[in-house]
């Protein structure tokens, strides 16, 4: 296994310090020279040798992934000193960039790609997916009107169109492409506000005093703090989020979200939204959408749908049932950067509603006009607060077309099962308890042994079943086999197991459960 060494920095402080005029290296390969003549790029045939080399280097790396730690044995503010304190005055040369790449960046970095990332909710960068992100690089296209990018624009519609009718969505949804769920969200809430009839695009929300009694979203207990973020960046405070409490499978309770809401009206204060969620990010619990769908109805409140990690399940028609409702909302966001096996970043927005949207953020100066254009168009940066935009529907085409539907559906299908099969092993074995259900591909659970689980309730040993919880995570990440995250759940430290990772097989599963087993044996007889 390569490691980082200090003698890297050295290497780095003489590259920055070489004369610019000499060569690197003695070689007739394009890559010994830096390929940067005068003012132009770097030259053609340096640039298709490096990007040869480049891609060497990647399919390396997907094939030998899992020889590297899943997190690597270092501590924070180790990296930083093996690179140079000032930046490079000449050119350098591609060969010995990519060089320090090989021993700086994979040995220092935490392995998503690896099969045993078992940790959070997995991102895997596909190969469909990384083609498609070279590809979109090299075209530099910005999506933000439909003239600087006819195609961008376009395929945008097709692969939101594609993904909608694989999530078996009606077709009075459309919408586009964002980063993250997070921008997804507070774009939906924006609209909302809009859908209430705030006007808070024009007139904003300061000295108000129509809002006096302030304004309300509501979500469960459960819901991701982005939810709450969204709310402070589009200026409704932290305060204006009502955290509705969740019942023991950790779903949101709808007769309080009703007397929320209720108690609010008379309150003065003016309800906006409901945030349900599928999948939630501790135990991936199950709001009830239907219902929750019934009193956004009555009450006339934006109701917006976080299926970010979940959403994948519903391209398998048959595991559609916890998605009941969800074609009733104004609002969905899915990313397929999450169990869609697509590079970062890519966030799927669906709406009932674009023309809310458009009205929370469409804003065009003149240097934006397209006075030549015949046809109505789309311009996507009038749905969203960044004017910029990046080609995500290229590598989301290429994925889709390379796996099909029907390999998407294989893929997240084998990881449900998974999931139920170490859920199994945790039910079976009496030292282990599983904290939530599993409706999905992540299982929540403890080292509890049995002769504790007898004993009366005892604050104290709660506290020291955390404790040794940690510890037991702790030491199965050290391994650098899996890499394992936690939570909590009604309190409780809780470990978290999510499969979700293209490349993970049930060797991988099964050794997490092997290591978690031997760790909590060695540290309960400490």
């Amino acid at each position: 296994m390569r490691r980082c060494t200090s003698s890297w920095a050295g290497r780095l402080e003489r590259v920055v310090n070489h004369p610019a005029s000499e060569p690197r290296l003695a070689s007739d390969d394009p890559l010994a020279l830096s390929g940067v003549h005068g003012l132009a790029d770097l030259d053609p045939r340096t640039f298709r040798a490096a990007a040869h080399r480049v891609a060497d280097l990647m399919a390396d790396y997907l094939e030998s992934v899992e020889d590297y730690p899943v997190f690597p044995a270092i501590e924070p503010g180790s990296i930083r000193p093996l690179f140079p304190a000032t930046p490079p005055e000449g050119p350098t040369a591609i060969a010995e960039i990519l060089a320090d790449y090989e021993a700086l960046i994979p040995p220092n970095a935490t392995h998503w790609q690896h099969p045993g990332f078992l940790a959070y909710f997995g991102t895997t960068a596909s190969g469909p997916g990384i083609l498609g992100e070279m590809l979109t690089a090299a075209l530099g296209q910005n999506p933000m009107l439909w003239r600087t990018s006819p195609i961008g624009t376009e395929l945008e519609g097709v692969v939101v169109d594609w993904l909608r009718q694989g999530l078996g969505l009606p077709s009075a949804f459309d919408g586009l492409l964002t980063d993250s769920a997070s921008t997804s969200t507070m774009i939906a809430l924006a609209a909302a506000r809009e859908a209430a009839g705030l006007d808070a695009a024009a007139e904003g929300l300061a000295g108000r005093p129509d809002l006096a009694g302030g304004v309300r979203v509501y979500a469960s207990a459960e819901a991701h703090s982005s939810i709450e973020k969204a709310c402070m960046t589009l200026g409704l405070g932290r305060a204006s989020l009502g955290k509705i409490p969740v019942n023991s499978r950790f779903e949101l309770e709808p007769t309080a979200l009703a007397a929320a809401i209720s108690a609010d009206r008379s309150a003065g204060r003016v309800p906006l939204a409901i945030v349900a969620t599928i999948g939630t990010t501790s135990s991936t619990s199950i709001d009830p959408v239907a219902e929750i769908a019934e009193i956004a109805g009555r009450e006339g409140l934006w109701l917006h749908v976080d299926a970010a990690y979940a959403g994948a399940v519903a391209l398998l028609p048959a595991r559609r049932a916890p998605f009941s409702g969800w074609e009733l909302a104004d609002s969905i966001v899915v990313n397929p950067h999450k169990w869609l096996f697509t590079p970062l970043d890519a966030s799927l927005l669906l709406t009932r509603r674009m023309e809310l949207l458009r009205a929370a953020f469409s804003l065009q100066p003149e240097y934006l006009r397209t006075l030549d254009r015949q046809a109505p168009v789309r311009d996507y940066s009038e749905y969203q607060p960044q004017l910029g935009r990046r080609f995500r529907a290229l590598k989301l085409w290429i994925l889709l077309r390379t796996f099909g539907l029907e390999g998407l559906r294989a893929r997240i299908d084998h990881h449900l099962a998974l999931a139920a099969g170490f859920a199994e092993w945790v039910d079976a074995d009496p030292d282990w308890e599983r904290l939530a259900p599993v409706p999905f591909s992540t299982v929540c659970f403890r080292f509890r042994p049995a002769a504790r689980a007898r004993r009366p309730a005892d604050p104290a040993v709660d506290s020291s079943l955390d404790q040794l919880n940690a510890a037991i995570m702790a030491g199965v990440n050290r391994s650098g086999e899996v890499f394992l995250s936690h939570t909590r759940l009604a309190g409780r430290f809780t470990i978290r197991l999510a499969v979700g990772n293209l490349r993970t097989e049930e060797r991988h599963v099964a050794r997490a459960w092997a290591l978690l087993r031997s760790e909590a044996a060695r540290l309960g007889a400490a």
